[in-house]
C-alpha cells in the first residue's frame, strides 16, 4: 500500500481522535466545573467595565470587580423589582375582573350543555337503545377502555408531577451553592484576568495562539452580536405588542407587553402562549372586537418576527442573511425551536473557524503538505 495514503489515514484518525477527546474533555469539564465556567463567562462580559473603573477611575482591580458586580446585579434587581411591581398591579386588576369573566364562561358552558350537548346526548341514547345487545356491549367496553386509558394517563401525569416537586425543592440549595461559587469564581478570575491570561499563553504555541486569538475575537464579536440581536427582537416584539394593546385600549398594556415579550424568549411557547388562550376567551365571552384585534396583532407579531429575524441576526453577527435563514431552518428541523438559537450559534462558530484558517491548516496536516501548524 502506498505509504502516502497510509500516513494520510493515520493523520486523519489522529485528527478525529483529538476532536473526540476534546468533546469528551469539554463534556466532563462542564459537568463538574460549570460554576467556574459560568464565572469565567461573567468575568469575560464585565471585563470592559472593570477595566474602565481600574484605568479611568483609578480603582484597585479587586475593588473595581466588586463595584462592577454590585452595579450589574443592582441593575438586574431593579429591573426585576419593576417587573414584579407591574405584575402585582396587573394581578390585582385580574383579581377584580377574573371572577366576572369566570362567571360569564360558566354561563356560556351551561348554555352549550343546554342547547347542544343534552339534545345530542338524548339522540345518542335513543340510537344506542335501538342497537343489539352485542353492539351495546362493544360500545360500552370501548368507552370503558378509553376512560381507563385517559384516567391512567392523567394519574401518571399527576404522579410524575408530585414526584418531581421534592427534586425541584432539593435543587434550590444546589442553585444557591452554584450562584455563590460562580460569583466567587467571577471575582477571582476577573481580579487576576491578565495574570491568568499570561499564564495560559505560555502553554500555547505561537501559531495556535495567533489562530486562537482570531477565533476568540470573532466569536466574541459574533456571540455578543447574537445576544444583541435577540434583545433587539424581543424589544421590537414588546414595543409592537404595547402599541397594539394601547390601540385596542387594553388595561395594563405595559404589564401584558412586558410579560409577553419575556415569554417570547421561551422555546415552544412564544407569544402564542399568551395570545391564543386570550383570543379564545374573548371570543367565547362575546367580545369579538377585542378577539379580532388580538388576532390581527398576533399575526402582525408573527409575520414581523419571521421577516426581520434573519436580517437582524445577520447584521449583528456578520453572516449572510441566506446562510442565517438556512441555519435557522436546519436547526429547527433537527432539534425543534431550540434549534432557532443553536443553529445560528453553530453557524457563527463554523464561520469563525473558517476565517481563522483552522480547516485549511487541518487539511494541510492531513494531506501532508506541511507540518502541523500549531
Amino acid at each position: 500500500m502506498n505509504p502516502v495514503y497510509v500516513n494520510r489515514v493515520i493523520r486523519s484518525l489522529l485528527v478525529v481522535a483529538i476532536i473526540l477527546l476534546s468533546i469528551v474533555s469539554v463534556y466532563f469539564l462542564t459537568k463538574f466545573a460549570y460554576p467556574f465556567i459560568i464565572g469565567l463567562c461573567i468575568a469575560f462580559f464585565i471585563n470592559p467595565l472593570v477595566n474602565f473603573f481600574e484605568r479611568k477611575v483609578k480603582m484597585p482591580r479587586g475593588i473595581a470587580v466588586f463595584v462592577a458586580l454590585f452595579l450589574i446585579f443592582s441593575l438586574i434587581a431593579g429591573l426585576v423589582s419593576l417587573l414584579i411591581v407591574e405584575i402585582v398591579a396587573g394581578a390585582e386588576y385580574l383579581a377584580k375582573v377574573v371572577p366576572n369573566h369566570i362567571e360569564t364562561l360558566i354561563d356560556y358552558i351551561e348554555m352549550i350543555f343546554a342547547a347542544q350537548l343534552i339534545p345530542l346526548y338524548n339522540q345518542l341514547s335513543s340510537m344506542f337503545m335501538n342497537l343489539e345487545t352485542g353492539q351495546q356491549d362493544t360500545i360500552l367496553e370501548n368507552i370503558q377502555n378509553v376512560g381507563t386509558q385517559v384516567g391512567g394517563t392523567i394519574g401518571s401525569f399527576i404522579q410524575r408531577f408530585f414526584e418531581k416537586i421534592p427534586n425541584m425543592l432539593g435543587w434550590l440549595p444546589t442553585a444557591a451553592t452554584v450562584i455563590i461559587f460562580s460569583l466567587l469564581g467571577t471575582f477571582f478570575i476577573s481580579k487576576d484576568w491578565y495574570r491568568l491570561s499570561a499564564i495560559g499563553s505560555r502553554f500555547i504555541p505561537g501559531k495556535a495562539r495567533s489562530s486562537g486569538k482570531t477565533v476568540f475575537v470573532d466569536l466574541k464579536k459574533a456571540l455578543l452580536g447574537f445576544v444583541t440581536a435577540q434583545a433587539t427582537l424581543i424589544s421590537i416584539t414588546t414595543i409592537t405588542i404595547l402599541i397594539g394593546l394601547l390601540i385596542l385600549r387594553v388595561d395594563y398594556a405595559i404589564t401584558i407587553a412586558l410579560v409577553t415579550g419575556l415569554v417570547d424568549i421561551v422555546p415552544y411557547l412564544g407569544t402564542g402562549a399568551v395570545f391564543v388562550p386570550w383570543i379564545i376567551f374573548e371570543a367565547i365571552t362575546g367580545d369579538m372586537r377585542l378577539a379580532i384585534g388580538l388576532g390581527v396583532l398576533y399575526i402582525i407579531v408573527l409575520v414581523q418576527r419571521q421577516l426581520i429575524e434573519p436580517k437582524v441576526l445577520s447584521s449583528n453577527i456578520g453572516i449572510d442573511p441566506l446562510a442565517t435563514l438556512v441555519a435557522l431552518f436546519v436547526g429547527y428541523k433537527l432539534i425543534g425551536f431550540l434549534g432557532l438559537i443553536v443553529g445560528p450559534v453553530v453557524l457563527v462558530i463554523v464561520n469563525t473557524l473558517h476565517r481563522a484558517n483552522v480547516f485549511h491548516d487541518v487539511w494541510d496536516f492531513i494531506v501532508g503538505s506541511g507540518k502541523p501548524k500549531i
